[in-house]
């Protein structure tokens, strides 16, 4: 495909190709802006990019997907955006609880589970049941999470007002769990509804009751999913079609070194690309990107109030994770594996150890991603996926050093370390679930905290953001607009929580802020789409978004290719 050129000027510019920066883009090429999107990467997609090794495709960051079945908030937006979109695929069994002396599954019934739970500690049958209830309610609310996805920073002073009740119905389920907190509160919060050991054993590895309860909800209404075929990645691959549709661009490999301000107004960027430095001017800039790399190293350092700035500091966010792809020499299924999260914890451990990065105590997470899409792999072979909570300042930052820069310089010190934490979680893995796993694999791949800080620019390798709770929520860190005026945010920073919903959420809204301003007919109809009160179909017939030809074709995976080839020879030979 032929470079696109660099144009002086665009209506917008967003830095980042991830699904929160390539929504915004879909959305405003849609409505006939000219965009342009900077990625410092050589690809789309931010934490759903993945990577290929040999003829294996792996993705590096989904558990699962949640929102993204019809009703769900991202497949409203997918909808808009295009019929051709990558359709997900909903999952039956969902987690498996393992420790050393349990082994539970959680389907799309949780009542089997509930059921199970019951017949083998029946002196907790009522705690159970009101367990599982509790955890229904909380469910329900996330199914209906689609009608309050427009952020109030759009609204008018009634419609904020009136926003408040559906507000507080979605929150009202979670008020009375959201205390039990941290060892002491989680055994505290599971003693409201069961006292045997035995079942507090199961939630070892979580550190908020709300976490015990919430992925029992969303099973009770069937929010867990797996990536399309061909993997996450084909989200990103879709909606960079969709962009480059509407005639607008895509520039990888650009680093967007200053935001260019104007009487503290934003009026483009500076960015270097493959070693030139460019300037594009622009009306708005979109920053889907980390917000402390655009607060501290984009703008002047007068810009930001230093109070926000400190917030920002001293927000909770998510962890990072050590994250080891592999490659199998036969099915996931052989080794015992299915569509299913497996999480290991260490059942003699303390809550807080499940979490703290120790890779000899913590829990870990596997996935089998070509279990659930045979595409993924060669024909029988597979791919495994373990997952590790783990940070930034293990071992004094991974035995790394920084350079003037503050780039993070990785030597034998640091690849060593890495190599040994991965061999202690496969040993644990395949001591619990996987026996044999270790001579099956035919390669692996690591990756740390340094890894996904270098790859999305994320402060600590975070894998999400800012975590939703009260101290967050006081300190008002999910924000679109900034203190310059025309550049808003637009990836996981502008909303609590992550994943692929919120990223699809938060570059919503930030087109939905610069329709307000510029077409207000967008505006109002996207709106009212958002707050379902206007139709799907009204939306496609309107003229203030420009039609789209549904035109998508998926590529084929690198296992599907090779397998291609080989018959073609097959064929000429």
């Amino acid at each position: 495909m032929q470079k696109p050129e660099i144009k002086p000027y665009y209506d917008v510019a967003i830095i980042g190709a991830g699904v929160g920066g390539l929504t915004t883009a879909a959305l405003l090429s849609k409505a006939g802006f000219s965009v342009c999107v900077l990625e410092k990467e050589p690809h789309a997609g931010g934490y759903l990019a993945g990577f290929r090794r040999k003829d294996f495709r792996f993705d590096t960051a989904i558990h699962w997907l949640n929102q993204c079945t019809p009703g769900g908030m991202a497949c409203k937006v997918f909808d808009l955006i295009g019929n051709d979109h990558p359709n997900v695929i909903p999952q039956r069994r969902i987690r498996r609880y393992k420790g050393e002396s349990f082994d539970y599954l959680l389907t799309n019934n949780p009542d089997e589970l509930r059921d199970q739970l019951i017949s083998e500690f029946p002196h907790e049958r009522e705690g159970l049941i009101r367990f599982f209830k509790a955890a229904k309610k909380l469910g329900k609310s996330f199914s209906e999470f689609s009608k309050i996805f427009r952020t109030e920073e759009s609204m008018t002073l009634m419609e904020r007002m009136k926003n408040k009740l559906p507000l507080l119905k979605f929150a009202m389920p979670f008020i009375p769990y959201i205390a039990y907190t941290g060892e002491k509160g989680l055994k505290r919060g599971l003693n409201k509804f069961f006292k045997d050991e035995n079942i507090h054993k199961i939630f070892t590895g979580e550190t908020e009751l709300l976490s015990c309860l919430v992925p029992i909800g969303w099973a009770y209404y069937g929010d867990f999913q797996s990536p399309p075929i061909g993997g996450g990645q084909v989200i990103p691959e879709w909606m960079e079609h969709v962009v480059n549709y509407y005639g607008n661009d895509i520039f990888y490999k650009a680093v967007v070194d200053e935001i260019i301000l104007e009487n503290n107004t934003a009026s483009g960027v500076r960015f270097t690309h493959f070693n030139t430095a460019h300037t594009v001017k622009s009306k708005y800039v979109v920053a889907a990107c980390d917000i402390e790399t655009l607060y501290e190293k984009m703008l002047p350092a007068d810009t930001i109030p230093e109070k926000l700035k400190g917030k920002l500091k001293d927000a909770d966010i998510y962890s990072s994770s050590v994250t080891i792809s592999i490659a199998l020499d036969c099915t996931p299924d052989k080794l015992g594996f299915n569509e299913e999260l497996v999480h290991i914890v260490t059942e003699h451990t303390i809550t807080g150890s499940q979490c703290d990065g120790n890779p000899q105590t913590s829990e870990i997470s596997i996935l089998a991603p070509s279990f659930r899409d045979p595409s993924l792999a060669p024909e029988g072979q597979g791919t495994l996926t373990l997952f590790m909570p783990a940070f930034m300042d293990y071992n004094n930052e991974w035995l790394t050093e920084k350079d003037s820069e503050g780039n993070y310089k990785r030597g034998d010190a640091y690849k060593k370390l890495k190599e040994e934490i991965a061999e202690v979680i496969i040993k644990r893995v395949e001591d619990m679930v996987a026996p044999g796993l270790r001579s099956h694999i035919l390669f692996y791949d690591v990756a740390t905290p340094v890894t996904h800080w270098r790859y999305t620019g994320n402060r600590g390798g975070t894998m999400m953001g800012a975590k939703p709770g009260k101290k967050n929520m006081q300190n008002k860190i999910a924000h679109y607009r900034t203190p310059v005026k025309n550049l808003l945010l637009g990836g996981h920073w502008a909303e609590l929580g992550g994943g692929v919903p919120i990223a699809v959420k938060a570059g919503t809204n930030a087109s939905l802020l610069i329709f307000k301003k510029e077409k207000p007919e967008a505006f109002k109809l996207l709106a009212g789409y958002m707050d379902d009160t206007i139709s799907l179909e009204t939306l496609q017939q309107a003229t203030c978004f420009k039609p789209y030809s549904n035109n998508w074709t998926q590529e084929a995976t690198p296992a599907q290719k090779a397998a291609m080839r080989r018959q073609a020879q097959s064929a000429a030979e």
